[in-house]
């Protein structure tokens, strides 16, 4: 059987498995990205607990993705538990990163004059400091879901959702006349939805990105 007529005969469980491929990333990559940026703010005045906080996110991407699952499987099962949890902490590194560099980058004269105009530090916050900080938070998130895209596969070591049990059945049954297709398929749909993202991430940009700090 050849890849295309595979396709065709497959597409259903395919689709299904792209589905949860791209689910599972994206409610991992909108936890992420409220834990990471929460991070960024409570870290960012202080040049000890930013280092802290990238060191901390840095070793825990130094972690192989199949030993993190591995060690996650006694302690939360299989299934959706540990992939959830691994690539939550995966993401971390370049929100929390971009967010410190955003939330420093903004200039000091800008907070000034939303001070003099008797802002408090929440609102200071919330209406100039990450507004402005949101073209790097947001190459963070698209940097963070790039890198889930290819790690959630290993989840199917977990019995995770998605496209990882395509390549992982492939790579079970060398030999057979299908392992090829099924590895090239579940490859070809991570590839897709990885670049289908990264086009979503480009619009969010245009729509609320203001023109005038566009880089």
């Amino acid at each position: 059987m050849n890849f295309w007529d595979y396709l065709g005969s497959r597409h259903q469980q395919l689709l299904a498995d792209a589905y949860q491929h791209a689910s599972a990333v994206l409610q991992c990559m909108v936890v992420a990205t409220v834990l990471g940026v929460a991070i960024g703010v409570l870290t960012y005045r202080s040049d000890w607990a930013g280092t802290l906080a990238t060191t901390a996110t840095t070793t825990l991407l130094t972690i192989p993705s199949l030993a993190m699952i591995g060690l996650l499987i006694p302690v939360v099962g299989l299934g959706v538990p540990p992939t959830v949890i691994a690539l939550t902490l995966y993401g971390l590194l370049p929100i929390v990163r971009n967010a410190i560099v955003g939330l420093r980058g903004v200039d000091p004269s800008l907070v000034d004059a939303a001070t003099g105009i008797g802002m408090s530090r929440p609102a200071r916050l919330v209406r100039v400091e990450l507004p402005l900080a949101w073209p790097p938070i947001l190459t963070g998130i698209r940097v963070s879901t790039q890198m889930l895209m290819g790690i959630a596969a290993i989840a199917a070591y977990a019995s995770g959702p998605g496209l990882g049990n395509e390549i992982f059945r492939g790579i079970a049954s060398l030999g057979s006349r299908n392992a090829l297709n099924q590895v090239l398929a579940g490859t070809l749909g991570i590839i897709v939805l990885a670049l289908l993202f990264d086009a979503a991430y480009v619009v969010v940009g245009r729509l609320t990105v203001p023109r005038g700090i566009r880089v």
